[in-house]
């Protein structure tokens, strides 16, 4: 239960805050659409008009918390204010993207209950037009108005129309259905298919959200859902007066005709300061991407992995950060995000590439990837680079014992990481909190591990000259080998080094039993917190989540974080 509340307990406690302030929004809104001011209003909706008025009350809260989790630069700070006072609180930071894609869910969830209850409303205003008697009261409400079309209820100001012409005539109409398509475009270009085969795609059609937020601005100005005015109820009192409404406004009745009014627009005030600090967000991002970048070194590695070595002025980082890049010959709009593979320490930043899409392809090739000859400095592509923005791998040094695991191209943060282990050891800086790492990496295949050999055999020797053996403790696998495979490698396992990696340590075939590894380390650690830091696939992130919350023995903790991009 203790390890549950440390990795759950405050992630949970946030989702049940917002869902419960959901909740009270949309019965509260529901309420306030059921009084005296909206009584006529109601004689020709019924209660479709709460039922499109309180998920309208919920869209303007999360549309306000949907472009927040996105402000990396804004995370960033948090990130680095709240850090020194709560981990716990800064670890919730890092699911920022789960949070988007929760309130997202929510946003579309209530869109669809204001779409259905406003097309009963528009169908019922069209009844109550089509009437034509007047010894009914919601035929008597819609001819209000019909004159001066000022103190009118019903928006179908005629019988000679229909509702879809009114959807694209009104304000209010056109900017809902600008809005639902551009909802309905965002979301389905955001599934993970999509979002892995044709990043493109969904980058580009992200950026509707800019066309979501104007229409969501402009859908208010309308004032299509209208109720009796506050002076109006004073002289007539809808609870009295609706039998008497064949005699309103004749002279001798207490019941004068009714005046009715639109609210104002709201939704304004819930987005301005969130839009005001995403265009803060964007202005600092084009800032400093137009900041100059040059390309020190290009290394080709035999997996297709790109390495570029830049540098770049004033450029500072932390351990496993990451940047975006674009590549203004290949596309003016596209950025793509990859971690640093750099040490804080060095002098310049660096990243692999792993070539996988379209982008990563023209950069390999823009770069002389599918050339022998070295390319002069020169002819390399331009450029730029904005971060460095902040992850979970930020907090490995605030632990005493960390787990490090890695999956294929996912050990990247952690080469920053065992790179600044290795500088601070070179450096005999004393003030290494940590006192044990284990690493862990696990590839489908041997190729994987040719750019990132130099580095862990560079580090087993400084461990073994440092009689510090026992500080890196590294497992490598081999996931996708059967045992046919691996049957030449293993006549070979009595040799000094593994046959693979060069390493003392040998590769392992198959995939870890976490179980067992988990145990070990909480029985070799009583007492403490452990770190475990992934950047992998939701599938492993999930095996790993389960043994941080069951393992417990000897008072162990084991803290999980995740990377996320």
């Amino acid at each position: 239960m203790g390890n549950f509340a440390a990795n759950e307990g405050l992630s949970i406690f946030v989702i049940l805050v917002w869902l419960g302030i959901n909740a009270f929004l949309f019965v509260h809104f529901y309420m306030a659409f059921l009084v005296d001011r909206y009584y006529y209003t109601r004689v020709i909706l019924g209660h479709a008009l709460s039922w499109a008025r309180a998920p309208a009350a919920c869209l303007n809260f999360n549309c306000m918390l949907i472009l927040l989790p996105v402000c990396r630069n804004l995370l960033s700070f948090l990130r680095g204010s709240i850090q020194c006072c709560s981990r716990t609180a800064a670890r919730q930071l890092d699911r920022n993207l789960t949070f988007h894609k929760l309130v997202a869910y929510m946003i579309a969830l209530h869109t669809a209950i204001h779409i259905i209850a406003h097309l009963f409303n528009f169908e019922r205003f069209m009844d109550s037009q089509l009437m034509i008697n007047n010894s009914h009261l919601p035929y008597v409400l819609s001819q209000i108005g019909k004159n001066d079309n000022r103190s009118y209820l019903n928006p179908i100001r005629t019988n000679e129309t229909s509702q879809t012409i009114v959807m694209f005539t009104t304000i209010a109409g056109l900017t809902g259905v600008v809005i639902t398509l551009a909802l309905i475009l965002i979301i389905t270009s955001s599934m993970e298919v999509i979002r892995r085969s044709y990043f493109e795609v969904f980058w580009f059609t992200h950026h509707l959200f800019i066309v979501f937020f104007i229409g969501l601005v402009a859908h208010g100005i309308g004032r299509i859902v209208r109720g009796q005015t506050v002076e109006s109820i004073i002289v007539h009192d809808p609870k009295k007066c609706h039998s008497k409404f064949e005699t309103w406004g004749q002279s001798g009745t207490d019941c004068p005709k009714p005046d009715f009014a639109g609210n104002p627009p709201m939704t304004w005030k819930w987005v301005v300061g969130p839009m005001f600090l995403y265009v803060c967000e964007r202005l600092v991002r084009f800032y400093r991407s137009q900041q100059k970048v040059v390309i020190t070194k290009v290394v080709m590695h035999p997996s297709k992995t790109l390495e570029l070595q830049m540098k770049k002025k004033g450029f500072k980082m932390e351990v496993g950060q990451y940047v975006f890049m674009q590549c203004p010959s290949i596309s003016q709009l596209e950025w793509h995000p990859f971690t640093l593979t750099s040490a804080p320490e060095e002098d310049h930043l660096s990243v692999h590439i792993r070539i996988v899409g379209d982008w990563t392809q023209a950069l390999y090739t823009a770069c002389g990837g599918d050339k022998t000859v070295v390319l002069d400095a020169w002819t390399l592509p331009k450029l730029a680079v904005d971060g460095p923005f902040g992850t979970a791998s930020e907090d490995v040094f605030r632990y005493e014992v960390v787990m490090l695991v890695g999956a294929g191209i996912g050990v990247t943060p952690f080469a920053s990481v065992l790179k600044s282990v290795w500088y601070k050891h070179v450096q005999e800086n004393k003030n290494v909190f940590t006192k044990k790492i284990y690493f862990y990496w696990l590839c489908p295949e041997t190729q994987a591990f040719e750019w990132f050999a130099d580095l862990l055999q560079s580090l087993e020797r400084q461990m073994t000259e440092k009689d510090m053996r026992d500080f890196l403790s590294y497992n490598i696998y081999l996931t996708r080998w059967k045992d046919a495979e691996a049957a030449h490698f293993r006549v070979q396992y009595e040799a000094e080094n593994d046959p693979i990696t060069g390493l003392k340590q040998k590769t392992r075939y198959g995939k870890p039993n976490w179980d067992n590894e988990f145990s070990a380390i909480a029985t070799q650690h009583p007492g403490s917190k452990v770190g475990v830091f992934l950047c992998g696939p939701t599938a492993l992130a999930k095996a790993l989540g389960k043994q941080c919350i069951s393992h417990t023995e000897s008072g162990t903790e084991f803290i999980f974080n995740k990377e996320n991009f």
